[in-house]
């Protein structure tokens, strides 16, 4: 079966403020560039066969991929379209804001000045599209942010408003993905 991964940037400073990064350029603390080399070195242990990294601009998704590339050899290149969503005004206020909370289950809502859900959405449904089509001889690795791991998920499974809302994954967690055989199931 066709398949890809998905893997978080390694830890922010913002991370561990608890504030929300979104497109603003955040660098890897020590931890996320450790988190991102014992990624590496688990993927080369396990002998997973990954054709190439495309990973987000945003320093900390750049940083991630430089890392997991050089301990594996994957080749890695960037691809804009993996860039974490804008959070406009949101951006680095907390992450477990019940007015944020609130506004990122209004998919149409822009965050004053950032990028809906909507258009967040069909962002990454074209890029995995894309990916699609070569799925059956190339596999590739993503290294993006959370705001993109929701994304990718509702992609591949159904899921509620809230549900997407509350979606998120840990730092350099990994995740694989398996695109159906014929035709698009949801």
């Amino acid at each position: 079966m066709a398949h890809l991964y998905f893997t978080r940037h390694g830890q922010t400073i913002w991370n561990v403020e608890n504030k929300i990064c979104g497109a603003t350029d955040i660098e890897l603390t020590a931890l996320g560039h450790q988190q991102a080399k014992e990624l590496g070195r688990k993927l080369l242990e396990e002998g997973l066969v990954i054709d190439e990294i495309l990973y987000s601009p945003l320093v900390r998704a750049a940083e991630t991929a430089r890392h997991i590339s050089e301990i594996t050899g994957i080749p890695r290149r960037m691809e804009i379209r993996l860039k974490e969503q804008n959070f406009g005004k949101y951006e680095s206020t907390a992450r477990d804001g019940k007015e944020f909370y609130q506004a990122k289950m209004n998919f149409i809502n822009s965050y004053e000045g950032g990028e809906s859900m909507l258009k967040l959405c069909h962002r990454i449904y074209g890029l995995l599209d894309d990916i699609r089509k070569e799925a059956d001889h190339k596999t590739y690795l993503l290294v993006a942010h959370n705001g993109i791991a929701r994304a990718v998920h509702s992609y591949f499974y159904d899921m509620t408003n809230e549900e997407f809302a509350r979606f998120g994954v840990k730092n350099c967690a990994f995740l694989r993905y398996d695109f159906p055989k014929q035709g698009f199931q949801s």
